[in-house]
């Protein structure tokens, strides 16, 4: 496992994280799928070990992933070591069997409590914002919040994750006061928006975090009309038939690079990812031993003009897919 420095912050990480929301399991908010499906916590937990055994020292969670149990399993599993590095979120809330957001200073403090008492932890190393849009950062209390708590010492550095389509507004906002220490953003092969705020917010200092690296499954190459997701599964309704085959289509032309490479399309895309220096970690989903492996096995440099190339389709072909794939939210 290689291991890079995230940002301008003491945190040394591993290339490949452990995106932790699908461990979360099946859960729902009133009607709303929230998570991927059931998850057997037991192999949740050989899934962390795995990940621990092949060098993965960052793990990413947040307190909405299965109404908390995310953060439980890492807790009970990772708890206080120091060699490990635990990311976590707060802001979206089921409340009323209601899916919504609260970014007020009052709730960001509780809800700290609540994940660090899940988590084990004495302090969370680094703690995100879920999605806060800019009127959240504008009116204040979350900024206050995340200070607050860092003069506390309850997390060592804070930041934003992103929204999925449309990152610069916020992201400017901290950029612009020199607020928090870090970025979420959405980075694959055919979602490629935030590729200039990544650039710009990297030689500012700030660590990048990689999210939907596999958007979702869909490059993994597993995918065909023919699959179907249970109703406790947020995937059900956002891929669609037309989805899929649109990416299948789309992506042919990207897929052409795994013979030269002699490559599978999983570690084509976590590699096209890696070949920016800007990128601090990735986060795939990860719930077996085995998606352990298949995300940290046979990564490789990509060249320059490969990675020109899918820039290129990142800017045309991919444009009106990714606008069918925001329609399904």
């Amino acid at each position: 496992m290689n291991y890079r420095k995230f940002g301008n912050t003491e945190l040394l990480v591993s290339e490949i994280g452990f995106g932790a929301w699908a461990i979360g399991g099946g859960a729902m908010i009133g009607t709303t799928a929230i998570g991927w499906g059931d998850a057997d916590d037991n192999t949740s937990i050989k899934a962390i070990h795995a990940a621990l055994d092949a060098g993965i020292n960052f793990f990413d969670t947040a307190d909405i992933y299965g109404l908390g149990h995310s953060e439980k399993i890492i807790g009970n599993e990772i708890g206080n070591r120091s060699d490990v590095i635990i990311a976590t979120k707060v802001g979206n809330v089921a409340r009323n069997e209601q899916f919504t957001v609260d970014y007020s200073k009052e709730y960001i403090l509780a809800a700290c409590e609540a994940s660090l008492k899940r988590l084990n932890r004495d302090a969370i190393d680094y703690y995100q914002l879920h999605t806060a849009r800019l009127a959240h950062l504008q009116n204040g209390e979350c900024i206050e919040a995340m200070q607050q708590l860092q003069q506390q010492g309850k997390i060592r550095y804070w930041g934003l994750s992103l929204n999925t389509f449309e990152p610069n507004d916020d992201a400017d906002f901290l950029l612009n006061h020199h607020l928090g220490n870090g970025f979420q953003l959405v980075l694959n092969i055919i979602n490629q928006r935030a590729v200039p705020l990544m650039k710009t917010a990297a030689a500012k200092g700030y660590g990048v975090i990689a999210r939907m690296p596999l958007q979702f499954g869909l490059l993994t190459g597993k995918f065909d009309e023919q699959v179907s997701f249970s109703e406790n599964d947020h995937r059900k309704n956002r891929l669609t038939k037309d989805v899929i085959n649109e990416t299948l289509l789309a992506t042919e032309p990207v897929w052409e690079l795994c013979s030269k490479y002699n490559c599978t399309k999983t570690q084509l895309a976590l590699s096209y990812i890696l070949s920016y220096d800007e990128v601090s970690v990735i986060i795939p989903g990860i719930r077996t031993p085995e998606q352990v492996k298949l995300n940290t096995n046979g990564l490789f440099e990509l060249e320059k003009a490969d990675q020109q190339l899918i820039e290129k389709l990142g800017t045309g072909a991919f444009i009106e897919l990714m606008e069918l794939i925001r329609q399904q939210g």
